[in-house]
């Protein structure tokens, strides 16, 4: 049985809750125009299995549709913004009428196709309030709509401001080139890792500047620690460990592209069909996380909650976690990111949550998004 809590309470901890996030924090533009999380580690760690039921958080809406590749019963695809809503809504839509390097060219992963016709076709497949929403962000197709977020933006300004300051592009293209792993290493500490890139790279990713031009101020509340040196960091650690051949998160930030052999889990081709088939299982609903599990009337097998725990008090963080237990069924796994505010499941919840912290520590280890500091994978007792 899962913990149990009075209705009075929950309630006026929610309407704290909603008041510190919502209010403070604005919502009203997209915020990120891609899911910068590894859905290749977030599938692993679910397990999803055939005609499971599955609660995530929408964000851009590529984790919600990575899921879809599973063929589950349901997914129910939850986000506080309408803004981004509308993102989802749009990826949708493209599943649905255009071909696969039709979809990268709307994306902007890739060139060659006339973008705002692609959205054209799209559009009928949209509801009102998405239509207008895109109808009035016409530049935003031009460019393609997986660089319509605010960090999206906030990643352009380093790639053209910053980064030429740095490295030339001939350097750049070396870095992104295949090498064994020795040959990386030997190339950031001769050839990347200078004074300039690390003082220029410090300053750009300060909590000042990131909370400025990248993410709001209020999520930054509960974190912890330097924010540059975290993400120098695991940088760092990207561009030596991992293969920055065969990181599109990587390569996004430093060409604003994709290349075809070098995609995010729901942009491959070999994904495509399976997300396409499996869209009508899709639904999304604009609320918070605490709302919906106060009304929601489904249980879950799965649960991707990207980094929402970053928002919110320790105190807040384990009595949203007793309320997802409430909604999920026996075995069901719960996966999130930490950023910059370190979240795992607390000691009092022991009989009711165990951590999967082997499998998740070495998911985290083949994380290609790299600006989280832990991944953490749960499972319901």
């Amino acid at each position: 049985m899962a913990p149990k809590e009075s209705f009075a309470g929950w309630s006026a901890w929610r309407c704290a809750l909603l008041n510190a996030v919502e209010q403070r924090a604005d919502f009203s533009r997209i915020r990120y125009a891609q899911c910068w999380e590894d859905a290749d580690v977030l599938l692993e760690a679910l397990d999803i299995k055939p005609g499971s039921t599955c609660l995530s958080i929408a964000s851009a809406g590529d984790n919600a549709l990575a899921i879809l590749s599973r063929a589950p019963r349901k997914v129910i695809a939850i986000d506080i913004s309408r803004a981004q809503l509308a993102a989802l809504e749009l990826r949708v839509a493209a599943f649905r009428e255009l071909s696969h390097s039709e979809l990268l060219a709307l994306m902007g992963s890739v060139d060659g196709y006339d973008r705002e016709e692609l959205y054209r076709r799209c559009r009928r497949h949209l509801s009102p309030v998405a239509r207008c929403f895109w109808d009035q962000r016409a530049e935003r197709i031009q460019f393609g709509i997986g660089s319509a977020g605010r960090f999206e933006d906030f990643v352009r300004i380093f790639r053209a401001r910053v980064l030429p300051l740095i490295h030339s592009r001939r350097s750049v293209e070396q870095l992104l080139a295949s090498k064994p792993r020795l040959e990386r290493d030997c190339f950031y500490e001769s050839e990347w890792n200078t004074v300039r890139w690390r003082l220029l790279f410090r300053f750009f990713f300060s909590r000042f500047v990131l909370g400025k031009l990248g993410r709001d101020q209020e999520f930054f509340r509960y974190a912890e620690g330097q924010v540059a040196e975290r993400i120098l960091h695991r940088a760092r650690y990207a561009m030596t460990e991992l293969d920055p051949a065969a990181n599109p998160y990587l390569e996004w930030i430093f060409t604003g592209q994709h290349s075809c052999e070098n995609l995010p889990f729901c942009l491959r081709a070999e994904n495509f069909e399976a997300i396409r088939a499996n869209l009508d299982h899709l639904e999304w609903r604009c609320c918070s996380l605490e709302r919906f599990l106060e009304s929601s009337s489904d249980t879950f097998d799965a649960f991707n909650l990207s980094d929402v725990f970053e928002y919110i008090s320790l105190q807040s963080y384990e009595r949203l976690l007793c309320r997802l237990i409430h909604v999920a069924k026996p075995g069901a796994r719960l996966a999130y990111w930490n950023f910059l505010v370190p979240r795992r499941r607390p000691e009092s919840l022991a009989t009711f949550l165990q951590p999967l912290k082997e499998l998740s520590d070495s998911l985290f280890r083949r994380d290609k998004a790299f600006f989280y500091s832990d991944f953490v994978l749960e499972q319901v007792l």
